[in-house]
């Protein structure tokens, strides 16, 4: 059960720390930056949900892959809803 709730505490940070960023593509604005804060408490959360379950070396290593995919995927799916909006209106 630990390991869910790390999971679902470092997703959710990753993706409010992505959200607040000015690169992002998902949403036409980005997040204020107190989501950016706030993102990273969830990240903190999750890293120490993860330690407290596996240890801290295995625990540091499953955070910083979940934000690793985390933060890998979501251009991919902003790519991929750019590209179906646009075949879309073809």
């Amino acid at each position: 059960m630990i390991i869910l709730i790390a999971l679902l505490l470092t997703l959710a940070g990753a993706v409010l720390v992505y959200l607040a960023s000015a690169q992002q593509r998902l949403r036409v604005r980005a997040l204020p930056s107190s989501a950016k804060w706030a993102g990273a408490a969830l990240v903190a959360a999750g890293t120490a949900c993860w330690w407290y379950d596996a240890g801290v070396g295995p625990g540091i290593t499953a955070a910083l892959t979940m934000l690793m995919l985390t933060w890998v995927t979501l251009p991919y799916l902003s790519w991929w809803r750019t590209a179906s909006e646009e075949a879309g209106e073809s």
